[in-house]
């Protein structure tokens, strides 16, 4: 792996990002403005403070996973990554390029849904504010590796987003956001321990409810943190050297 080539794939990814603004918009301001909705819909502060920390993780998630997927896919179509590969470029390079300039979309959006909850929403937090973050982004990192992975079993744009309803929508119904993973019938909670989402929410809701940095909350980091490698992994192994 190649530091500078790594960088360079970040920066040319990340520049075309910002060109783009209505998916930097989509990014950065879609999850921010559905909590503020949650917010209003549910009119209660006690709710809001339960529901909420599981959607720092969940909407980071799915947006990310979206966006990286769809726009992978577009590099692969355009043919813009076949040329890349033609260079003395790994693909491991390329695609912890793609992950940093993705990344660093992904801390900011965090960051604004975050400070907005907190600040304007009011969100109790026992822990650290810091930590809360941390989680959050790791999340989105989650959902940004994963988009990287399905794009390279996708040949449309279109299938890439059918890939959501397979990898997203069954670790959102599993993660413990409407009930309970102990409180599941047995093959359902342990369909969603090998879910990588469901430390996410555990983690962020173990730090939203309490001060202490327990064992429990740094397994769960540690298990979200090796899911993204095993994901990036995944997808280079899998990335394509010639678009069908």
């Amino acid at each position: 792996m190649s530091p500078r080539l790594t960088l360079a794939t970040a920066r040319r990814v990340a520049n075309q990002l910002r060109r783009d603004p209505r998916t930097v918009a989509l990014m950065v301001l879609l999850p921010t403005m559905l909590i503020i909705l949650f917010r209003y819909v549910l009119n209660s502060q006690q709710a809001f403070d339960a529901v909420i920390p599981s959607l720092l993780c969940i909407f980071p998630f799915n947006i990310m996973f979206v966006v990286t997927s769809v726009a992978t896919l577009r590099e692969r179509t355009t043919g813009t990554l076949e040329r890349l590969m033609t260079l003395p470029i790994g693909k491991i390079d390329l695609l912890a390029g793609y992950a940093l300039a993705f990344g660093l979309f992904g801390v900011i959006e965090v960051g604004v849904a975050t400070t907005v909850c907190i600040t304007w929403l009011g969100l109790s937090v026992q822990g650290s504010a810091a930590l809360l973050v941390l989680i959050a982004v790791l999340d989105a990192l989650l959902g940004m590796a994963l988009g990287l992975l399905v794009s390279a079993f996708a040949r449309t744009e279109f299938q890439a987003v059918q890939f959501m309803p397979l990898f997203a929508f069954p670790q959102v119904l599993l993660c413990g956001l409407f009930e309970p993973r102990d409180h599941m019938i047995g093959v359902l909670s342990g369909l969603s321990d090998i879910m990588p989402l469901s430390y996410a929410v555990d983690a962020i809701k173990l730090v939203t409810s309490s001060t202490q940095v327990s064992a429990e909350l740094v397994r769960d980091m540690g298990i979200v943190f090796g899911c993204i490698l095993i994901a990036l992994l995944g997808g280079a192994a899998t990335l394509p050297r010639r678009t069908p």
